[in-house]
């Protein structure tokens, strides 16, 4: 394969300007749409050695047979024009987001004589003033049942609207006090206006004064005898409560704003939306994207917000995001003209700002938000590795990528951790026809090592030597030697060249034959196998990359749990033994040598420094933690480190140590 692409164009013909470029394969068809403030520099970068590039960038060039741009004047411009041209192309290397369902609104269509509330999945309404989204479409029905309690308009449809006008009967919502607009024969067209006003008005701001008005207009009409009038106040200020009710609050009631939090890995990412209106939670939105090229997480933000936005969703005045894009401030003033132009109500409105949060209830909801993400896309791999033909697929491609004779029905992945090369811990993860065996897995403790390959040495040793335990007799081997089942198809390390060419030392060692080896690393998401000089590179979107990525994930989430856990156990069973020690002075202490390790080095006078610990205290520390570092003696070690379970786990399945 050639250093790059031979049909590459001069660099002194790419202009410096801004702009936006479209790559072409051999048929014309639009690959993928970027923009650039400097399209010379940007386009030098897709041009770089073929090696160099990411593993889906590499991909696209190499489809490519041509590349061509168009500048244009500012930045603002540049994403205007981005933006049209993906929508027109619809470019497959390009982002393109997936709602996990189509969202229910609340809607209002202003521009007609006698606006409607409805409910509609359909952003597209002309002139309309939408709410939402909504989770469930029964929550935007309850919420409009609420609400016509208090303020009456129309819910009929356009053609019983125009019936009921023409013939001056009521239309049929109307006769059952479901509908309140003027074809009900209850108000005029400028008094139901009025009532519409004040609806907008009160979802748009959730503002508590209107609950107070009507308490009052309630209060007087009981003073004044008006018993059927304060009765029917008092209907109006429960359904407005509970209106406020089913909206959780997060920021004070003037805060208006729209969160976008990410969740991202090498081959998907999720996105998810919090729509704030009044310091409550109005609405949630989820989606998910494949990575089809290398994309930063600034780059996902802004396209979420191109596809949110350009669609007609309401601005508000600030938008919260994880990261920001290279170029918010055009992505800013962009959305700002969003802003003015797409208001309803003839007002101007005021810029957008754009930034990220840094403490306070913004970050903690930011944080909420982020889990939520998390969460999405965890749901969104599992499906798709959790379905009986896709898990089939997935498992038959993977034993054609890596030459194997038969599938590998039984996977186990294997991965290490530490902090700093302390408390290392491995796991053991195993995978049975494509899906979890919890009650298999295993955590092993590794006494000393001098980094992951040794790690991964003496895990895959200890793990090997058991591997025909199956096959002896139950009384020569024991209950507790019969922990390992079958031996596995395919054995999986997290890790690259290196990682693989330790766990085939063990398997060479102890003279395992007839497993597949192979490694996953990180950055590429690239197989290795034993003795490969290049990686075996699976599709891009492919069920059987998704399946490993898996398998490897939750080996990692595994490892880090052990590992926590045990360090919190050591530092934290030692020095609650203490007379006199508390988690307060504990967490003192902790936060003034920065670490465990410098706290065992340091002796009775620098502790007794710290504020609340004495000198008695401080040699008590001190003579715990040096005892602690001693080595264990036969009697204190686990029976078997090799069989540490997850504590999740049932307690029938449970093993102990």
């Amino acid at each position: 394969m050639s250093n790059t692409v031979s049909w590459r164009p001069k660099a002194s013909d790419i202009p410096t300007e801004p702009g936006v470029y479209r790559w072409r394969d051999e048929r014309g068809r639009v690959l993928y749409v970027g923009k650039a403030k400097n399209l010379r520099a940007r386009l030098s970068n897709y041009f770089a050695p073929l090696p160099s590039l990411h593993e889906r960038t590499r991909r696209m060039v190499l489809t490519a047979r041509s590349v061509e741009w168009t500048t244009v004047g500012t930045d603002i411009e540049a994403l205007q024009l981005e933006y049209t041209w993906i929508k027109e192309f619809d470019p497959p290397f390009n982002v393109k987001f997936r709602d996990d369902k189509s969202y229910p609104f609340m809607a209002i269509t202003l521009a007609d004589e006698a606006p409607r509330v409805m409910v509609t999945r359909n952003t597209r309404i002309k002139g309309a003033k939408y709410f939402g989204p909504f989770p469930k479409i029964w929550a935007v029905h309850d919420t409009i049942d609420m609400m016509i309690k208090v303020f009456p308009i129309r819910t009929c449809s356009d053609s019983s609207y125009k019936k009921a006008m023409e013939t001056g009967k009521p239309c049929f919502p109307g006769q059952i006090g479901r509908c309140g607009g003027p074809c009900s024969g209850r108000v005029t067209i400028d008094e139901h206006r009025v009532i519409v006003d004040e609806f907008v008005r009160f979802m748009g701001s959730y503002d508590r004064r209107v609950i107070a008005d009507r308490q009052k207009q309630m209060k007087l009409a009981a003073e004044e005898f008006r018993y059927e009038d304060a009765a029917k106040y008092r209907d109006q200020v429960g359904a407005l409560e509970a209106v406020l009710e089913k909206s959780a609050v997060v920021l004070r009631d003037s805060v208006d704003l729209d969160l976008f939090a990410v969740a991202e890995d090498e081959l998907a990412a999720a996105v998810q939306l919090f729509t704030v209106r009044g310091g409550r939670i109005r609405g949630a939105r989820a989606w998910v994207i494949d990575k089809e090229i290398e994309i930063s997480t600034g780059d996902i933000v802004e396209q979420a917000l191109q596809d949110v936005y350009a669609a007609g969703a309401e601005l508000p005045r600030e938008i919260v995001v994880p990261t920001l894009p290279d170029d918010s401030e055009a992505l800013e003033v962009w959305l700002s003209n969003l802003r003015t132009t797409g208001s309803t109500d003839g007002r101007v409105r005021g810029r957008v700002a754009l930034h990220t949060p840094q403490r306070g209830d913004k970050a903690n909801l930011m944080q909420t938000a982020s889990n939520n993400a998390g969460q999405a896309l965890m749901l969104y791999k599992t499906r798709r590795s959790a379905d009986f033909a896709t898990r089939s697929t997935a498992l038959a491609d993977i034993q054609e990528a890596l030459g194997m004779g038969d599938a590998p029905l039984r996977m186990e992945c294997y991965d290490v951790s530490h902090l700093q090369g302390t408390n290392i811990v491995a796991s053991m993860v195993v995978f049975e026809d494509g899906l979890p065996r919890k009650d298999q897995y295993r955590r092993f403790s590794i006494p000393s090592s001098t980094d992951d390959t040794e790690s991964i040495y003496q895990t895959l040793t200890r793990r090997l030597a058991r591997l025909d335990d199956e096959t002896a007799p139950v009384e020569e081997v024991g209950e507790q030697r019969k922990r390992f089942a079958y031996r596995p198809n395919l054995l999986i390390v997290d890790g690259g060249q290196p990682q693989v060419a330790a766990a085939q030392r063990a398997m060479d060692d102890l003279g395992v034959t007839g497993i597949q080896l192979c490694g996953i690393a990180k950055r590429l998401e690239e197989i290795w196998l034993p003795d490969d000089d290049f990686p075996v590179i699976l599709p891009r979107n492919s069920d059987a990359l998704f399946l490993i990525q898996r398998i490897r994930d939750e080996a990692h989430r595994f490892a880090i749990t052990f590992q926590r856990q045990k360090r919190k156990r050591d530092i934290s069973s030692q020095l609650a033994e203490i007379p006199g020690l508390g988690a307060t002075r504990v967490s003192v202490l902790l936060k003034h040598f920065g670490s465990v390790a410098r706290l065992k080095k340091a002796t009775a006078s620098d502790i007794s420094e710290v504020k609340g610990i004495g000198p008695r205290l401080a040699a008590s520390i001190v003579e715990t933690l040096g005892t602690a570092s001693q080595p264990a003696t036969s009697e204190t070690e686990p029976e078997d480190p090799d069989e540490l379970q997850d504590p999740a786990l049932p307690p029938s399945t449970r093993e102990t140590g």
